[in-house]
């Protein structure tokens, strides 16, 4: 049992490189060309949530856990960072694309996951806005990296990277944080793999719980930071064992290690990680309630 894991482990694993090396690219060399920096992120907030939404439909979990780390260097808004967990749904679209008498309810399910994300993301911002609307107006997008210390622990005093330590290699930067990345993701999904293999838990249990009790456990169950959260939801909706509210409700949550990656790099502010991932289990209990009380459920 233990080299299955291993071997579904490194896949996984090794699937989220190539994203992670791409997004990491892409954020050093704005690092290292503020200008350009700047102007980016400023265009690019208006439609935080809908690029969230977009790049977390992709079945990878690799966006989740580098946006969860753009959120944490502010590069992202609190609303495209939900955005992004709440359209993630990890192993769920390969799992039912793979039964074509599952591919309607899937379309149908990715639709209205990406639509939520967007309508959350806005609403989240929307709400920040206005409770910091006096302090937010103080603030520049620049001044947030002018006294910032890099990676590699050289403090950074102007806006131009041209002589800053990394400069010369952003290809070797970006790599060196999808190292630490993947590392941390392989030792998780290895952890919870062992886990999860050894409880050997039951999916058909879920199916005599109530329907509308059900969003509040599967909505747990996408928080566990492996991919085979949303395998156990998809292999329990498809047997007939939830409701297509309790699948999407679950999904809603299954962002893979993204939330456990933000606690792991924002390990100074425990309380708003935990306000986060308090935030992304509320919403996705809430999509699942909505849709088992307008009666939705898609059965094949």
């Amino acid at each position: 049992m233990f080299g299955e894991i291993l071997a579904e482990v490194c896949l996984d694993t090794l699937k989220a490189v190539p994203i992670l090396y791409l997004v990491y690219l892409l954020v050093s060399y704005f690092e290292h060309n503020s200008h350009r920096y700047v102007n980016f992120f400023k265009k690019a907030k208006k439609f935080g949530p809908v690029v969230g939404a977009t790049v977390g439909t992709i079945p990878q979990c690799g966006f989740s856990v580098a946006m969860a780390d753009m959120y944490n260097k502010k590069n992202i808004t609190l609303g495209t960072l939900v955005a992004v967990f709440i359209a993630t749904s990890d192993e769920a679209i390969p799992l039912m694309f793979a039964d074509y008498s599952f591919i309607v309810p899937m379309l149908i399910m990715i639709t209205i996951k990406f639509v939520y994300a967007i309508l959350c993301g806005y609403a989240i911002d929307a709400i920040l806005k206005l409770a910091k609307k006096k302090r937010e107006n103080k603030m520049e997008l620049a001044v947030i990296h002018s006294h910032e210390a890099c990676e590699c622990g050289h403090e950074e005093h102007n806006h131009e990277h041209t002589n800053h330590c990394c400069a010369d290699n952003i290809f070797l930067d970006a790599l060196k944080h999808t190292l630490k990345i993947v590392l941390f993701i392989f030792i998780v999904n290895l952890a919870f793999g062992l886990i999860i293999g050894v409880a050997g838990f039951d999916i058909s249990s879920l199916n005599s719980i109530n329907k509308f009790v059900q969003p509040l456990i599967t909505s747990l169950i996408g928080l566990i930071p492996n991919c085979a959260a949303s395998v156990l939801l998809v292999e329990a909706y498809m047997l007939g064992g939830i409701s297509f509210g309790a699948l999407l409700a679950g999904l809603a949550t299954s962002a893979g290690v993204g939330i456990l990656t933000l606690f792991k790099i924002n390990k100074k502010q425990w309380g708003k990680n935990l306000l986060v991932l308090l935030l992304v289990y509320g919403l996705g209990v809430l999509l699942g309630t909505v849709l088992n009380l307008t009666g939705i459920n898609l059965v094949v």
